[in-house]
């Protein structure tokens, strides 16, 4: 069996996967991709946009939005060069390095999400239990340092991480199983000892995801605890009305996330392609459907693209 050792001049070259099963309609599949991934650019940069140009937008929560709307955008062009490579040209050919460095900005800004999603949450638990205090304690210094926090804590999550796959042998079977490199999906090709892989991969998970996702639901206890006290229903109904957006963003997260690792772990049975799918669509939903869901939901968000987008009208 050929050995691959990375420490050698010659890098594995891994084969990436499109659609097992259905290879003679990835062209036709990879039209509704591509839409996803115009809206996915296109929203987030609308969002972007209305935010820095509109001066009424300048608040804590629309920060964290733009936060967001970043980390989405990263994560959709982490994988659009090579899913819609594979799709539309069968460029299924990508190297070590190359492999690496998708992975750590792939799971880096999934984890960093994680911690804008809390982040946001925190800002909803401060305006709605404590606004008296809003702005003393979301300042923009402090909300530089909270998005500067999430950066560092992704970081030196995922340099670990990617650094212990570079120590890696590979055997002569390098086809992945996605149209991108996931850390799994990597490390099980490992000819040598992964377990060490295998711990850090966890620890990234438990560490980002697995500690944000509980403080989350941990603020919106504290959040209903403090709404169900007012006593006004219009007062308590206003108070919902602005966390509605963040639920929405958080839930559609964190459900593909989670229904991604029970399919991997218990759907054995189901096709190849049926995993594949999933894994992209999980990449796409939050990117894609954040900006729509904020542009619906928050009125502020929705006329500052009205006013923007009449404007550039006006100027035609």
């Amino acid at each position: 069996m050929l050995i691959l050792n990375n420490t050698h001049s010659q890098l594995p070259t891994f084969l990436l996967t499109g659609i097992p099963g259905l290879r003679a309609a990835q062209v036709w599949i990879s039209i509704p991709f591509c839409l996803l991934y115009v809206i996915a650019l296109s929203g987030n940069s609308m969002i972007l946009l209305v935010i820095i140009r509109e001066q009424s937008l300048h608040e804590p929560m629309y920060y964290f939005l733009s936060m967001l709307s970043i980390t989405d955008l990263s994560l959709s062009l982490c994988t659009l060069s090579t899913t819609l490579g594979v799709l539309w040209f069968e460029a299924r050919e990508i190297n070590l390095n190359a492999c690496i460095a998708q992975m750590f900005f792939l799971h880096g800004f999934t984890f960093m999400e994680s911690g804008v999603l809390l982040a946001m949450a925190f800002d909803r638990f401060v305006a709605i239990c404590d606004p008296l205090r809003y702005t003393t304690i979301l300042t923009n210094a402090r909300i530089a340092q909270i998005g500067t926090i999430v950066l560092i804590r992704s970081v030196a999550i995922m340099l670990p991480v990617v650094l212990f796959v570079k120590r890696l042998s590979f055997c002569s079977s390098l086809v992945l199983s996605h149209s991108y490199c996931y850390h799994v999906d990597v490390i099980q090709l490992s000819c040598t000892d992964n377990r060490i892989n295998s711990v850090l991969g966890l620890f990234a998970i438990f560490s980002t995801t697995g500690f944000d996702c509980p403080c989350i639901l941990l603020s919106y206890v504290l959040i209903i605890r403090s709404v169900l006290s007012i006593a006004s229903s219009d007062e308590r109904q206003k108070a919902f009305n602005t966390c509605i957006s963040h639920i929405s963003a958080v839930a559609i997260f964190y459900i593909p996330l989670i229904s991604l690792s029970l399919v991997r772990r218990y759907g054995h049975s189901a096709p190849a392609f049926v995993h594949t799918i999933m894994a992209n669509v999980f990449l796409l939903i939050p990117p894609v459907l954040n900006p729509i869901i904020y542009s619906v939901k928050t009125k502020q968000i929705r006329k500052a693209i009205i006013k923007v987008l009449n404007q550039k009208q006006n100027q035609l």
